[in-house]
């Protein structure tokens, strides 16, 4: 529009001033080859009317939560039927994969045109995430750039990624600015510091191109090219970073625009445009992807599947345990932190444990194993890295505290199921004793096919330990098999014990021959 607003305003100038007839035909035919150029180019002053505009605000630091909050947005774009899809960028950037992946979504999207707004600054990841649009449009003020990729180290400190790391993140925006029609070396330049752009001019042609030492050292037909001025954004050490206007100057944006009325007037928008909001989803994802909820997650889902175990059966605590882990590993999955391979090895390790109990006697290989799949699968599900971020030790951290909040949790519940019922959830079924539930007061027993009344249970009677006493277990008095608890200490099966006292339920015995 600049052009074409420049053009005019110089022919009117040159009517004006009652120029010859030669220039005016000049002008003329600089305006047609002007306009030829123009519709060859891809990321030209659009002219198509749009059907569907719709706008998503994307804020904030980019993670897998909010990349897959993005493509939810984009499917519910589709859905509206858009052929105009403007993302209005406001993000000080974030993880390199996350930003990478979102990049690569909008540069292969086939639906809709992509255009890329930023109202006040896509710096970083953010950066990446523009340049993978059809168009970038700037405010005036609004910046662009500084990706140089960094990593938390174990101090908590922030540092530069090693060469390696920026070498490949290089030569990933270089492919996104060829695809989208963009100077190459500019792209480059956000992420590599030491890199130094240039203005250069071909001398025999006149065509002046943006390009960096290596670019000049290394054409084919670099003694044609007359290296110019710096440009100074590209001096050492610095990060590229561009306002909108520089940014359009130097052609890494499209266009510039304030608010949605220059969108709208750019593309000729007729119908209201579509702002998209956080639906209700995003909402609980958020939540439940909190450390504290998740903890709070690990608690109630490990006392319910311990208080499943203890009483077999689809009852109450195996439907609160499976809503549980289902609600985790659910939020985790559309969080983007998990994927089918952490639920699979849960699962596994689930079936493991039931197997350990239900079928293999003891405590052994499988019942560890299970344990051991079902934490990895917990903390796989917990952690944010992928190839280029690396290890983050905020995600690690989040996930050591999620566990002993966790742990703490799980203890103080069972140590307050065993002073109330006298029984150790679970791992009582590795104490050997039988599998069929006795009452602790049956009114008698069957003798002969009649009942015959027993007496009932009283401090100081005697009996003999049925299964050993770890520490609870069962014991026969008289016809009567009680579940039982010690003080603390083991008995071994056969051994006489005595009843101390009676809580309730709960009956606690001591060995015979142990110390008073």
């Amino acid at each position: 529009m600049l052009q074409r607003y420049s053009l005019h305003y110089l022919s009117r100038h040159y009517l004006s001033r009652q120029t010859t007839v030669l220039p005016l035909m000049l002008w003329w035919l600089a305006g047609v080859t002007w306009g030829v150029n123009l519709a060859e180019t891809k990321a030209a002053d659009p002219v198509a009317q749009y059907q569907q505009a719709v706008l998503i605000r994307f804020e904030g630091t980019i993670l897998p939560f909010t990349e897959h909050v993005f493509y939810r947005h984009l499917e519910r774009a589709r859905a509206a039927g858009a052929d105009l899809v403007i993302v209005e960028i406001d993000s000080p950037g974030g993880l390199v994969d996350s930003s990478l992946a979102l990049a690569n979504r909008l540069l292969t999207l086939e639906d809709a045109r992509t255009v890329a707004y930023v109202r006040k600054q896509a710096i970083s990841g953010a950066a990446i995430m523009a340049l993978g649009c059809d168009e970038i449009l700037m405010d005036p003020e609004a910046l662009i750039g500084d990706a140089g990729p960094i990593f938390q180290d174990q101090d908590g400190m922030f540092r530069h990624a090693p060469e390696k790391i920026r070498s490949i993140l290089a030569a990933e925006v270089r492919k996104l600015a060829a695809a989208t029609d963009r100077p190459e070396v500019l792209a480059e330049a956000m992420v590599d510091a030491k890199l130094e752009i240039f203005q250069c001019t071909h001398r025999e042609s006149g065509e002046v191109r943006l390009m960096s030492t290596y670019d000049l050292e290394n054409q084919g037909d670099a003694a044609l090219w007359e290296q110019g001025p710096l440009v100074p954004e590209t001096r050492k050490d610095l990060f590229l970073t561009l306002n909108g206007r520089r940014a359009f100057e130097l052609k890494l944006s499209e266009g510039l625009a304030e608010d949605q009325i220059d969108l709208i007037d750019r593309y000729q928008l007729t119908a209201d445009i579509i702002v998209l909001e956080t639906s209700a989803v995003d909402v609980a994802i958020l939540i439940l992807n909190n450390s504290g909820v998740s903890g709070l997650l690990f608690v109630v889902g490990l006392v319910a599947l311990a208080i499943e175990l203890s009483a077999p059966g689809i009852s109450f605590g195996g439907l609160v345990a499976g809503l549980c882990f289902t609600l985790f590993f659910w939020s985790r999955f559309l969080g983007g932190t998990s994927g089918w391979l952490e639920v699979l090895l849960f699962a596994a390790g689930l079936l493991f444990l039931l197997a350990e109990i239900f079928v293999i006697p003891g405590f052994g290989i499988a019942g560890i194993s299970g344990l051991l799949l079902m934490v990895i699968a917990l903390v796989l599900a917990n952690q944010d890295y992928a190839a280029l971020d690396g290890f983050s030790w905020r995600s690690v951290t989040d996930s050591f505290w999620s566990f002993l909040t966790a742990g703490v949790g799980l203890v103080i519940v069972v140590v307050v199921f065993i002073r109330y019922t006298g029984r150790i959830p679970v791992l009582e079924r590795f104490s050997g004793e039988p599998s069929e539930p006795v009452a602790t007061e049956s009114a008698g027993v069957l003798i002969g096919g009649s009942e015959v009344a027993l007496a009932p249970l009283e401090v100081g009677l005697c009996g003999m330990a049925i299964s050993p006493l770890r520490p609870s277990g069962k014991i026969i008095v008289g016809e009567r098999a009680v579940d039982v608890v010690t003080e603390g200490d083991f008995v071994d099966s056969g051994r006489e014990v005595r009843i101390l006292k009676i809580e309730g339920n709960r009956v606690v015995v001591r060995g015979m021959d142990a110390p008073q």
